[in-house]
């Protein structure tokens, strides 16, 4: 008694092959135009930071001497000038970015939950909160350098014509006051968007919950404890990153409020790596102080996914 052979499966049709790959070859010009903007300058970055860029080198960078890494040795030697200096401004960043962070969390938190249950004007309170995220930087941030003015400035105005709590008019752009108004205006301009994320994420919350929970005799504290903010935390994870690589990396508001030299006190890197590169010429170490700034914020980011990961598998 003979058998047949089991028959071999059908080759895979060509049509069905080029189907399945038609999705990727429709983003590869958008991932090959990604690489070439982001990847080229970080790559060639890295390479002038391997090199002693001057004003007088400068013009052909590609023939200026090679340093190796004595442009990094300098930037992170605390006991140099320059190293203290970046070391003065890593902290202001890093004090600038927790309290922006955490204010414009909190802000947009409470307005979010405030705003979750429907009420008559709800739409129009909504729409002015997303205003200062919808407005342009350069004009927002203009804007408030006037309100922050000594002498013509409306704050001032405010506290010292009308309500009469300073006896002076304080310099808001200069000097230890400059924190603080570098805080005001990026918390102004970030609380927004914590907003507008926290009120996304409170759609995925079904209204049963708190149902249930007023039946059991939770107040609106507890409902917010035990319920919204679990809740959220798969959106606060990323709210929360995206805020801090945002901020940390704030360029526009400092530069447009103190122009090219930042006061001490609100010396951020972004500003710093700037004034080391466009203000003392000295394009070596900026590019050096640009890639350390690059592996921090890459360094952070891969700790932070770590910790959140094992914290959700843990549950």
């Amino acid at each position: 008694m003979t058998t047949t052979p089991p028959a071999r499966p059908a080759p895979p049709d060509r049509s069905a092959r080029r189907r399945a790959a038609l999705p990727y070859v429709l983003l590869l010009p958008a991932l090959l135009l990604e690489l070439l903007v982001h990847l080229t300058p970080m790559v060639v970055g890295a390479a002038m930071s391997l090199k002693q860029l001057t004003q007088f080198t400068i013009r052909d960078w590609s023939a200026a001497p090679w340093t190796g890494l004595a442009n990094y040795r300098t930037t992170v030697d605390i006991n140099a000038p320059v190293g203290r200096a970046l070391l003065h401004s890593f902290g202001i960043t890093c004090a600038f970015t927790v309290l922006t962070v955490g204010l414009s969390w909190l802000i947009g938190t409470t307005a979010a939950i405030l705003l979750q249950d429907a009420f008559r004007g709800r739409g129009l309170l909504r729409a002015l909160f997303l205003l200062p995220y919808a407005l342009p930087v350069y004009a927002a941030v203009i804007t408030w350098s006037f309100v922050f003015q000594r002498d013509t400035g409306l704050l001032n105005h405010v506290l010292h014509d009308q309500l009469h709590l300073v006896d002076d008019k304080p310099f808001w752009l200069l000097g230890g006051n400059s924190f603080a108004a570098l805080v005001t205006v990026a918390v102004w301009r970030s609380w927004p968007f914590a907003f507008l994320t926290v009120t996304a994420g409170l759609q995925n919350i079904p209204r049963e919950l708190y149902e249930a929970a007023a039946l059991d005799g939770a107040g609106i504290r507890q409902q917010i404890r035990r319920i919204t903010l679990p809740s959220l935390r798969p959106v606060n994870r990323v709210l929360v990153l995206v805020l801090f690589l945002w901020t940390f990396n704030d360029f526009n508001t400092p530069y447009l409020l103190f122009g090219r030299s930042a006061p001490e006190a609100a010396d951020l890197v972004s500003v710093h790596v700037y004034q080391s590169s466009f203000v003392t010429w000295n394009f070596g170490a900026g590019s050096a102080m640009s890639v350390l700034l690059l592996l921090f914020l890459l360094l952070v980011t891969a700790v932070y996914l770590l910790l959140t990961a094992r914290r959700r598998s843990a549950r």
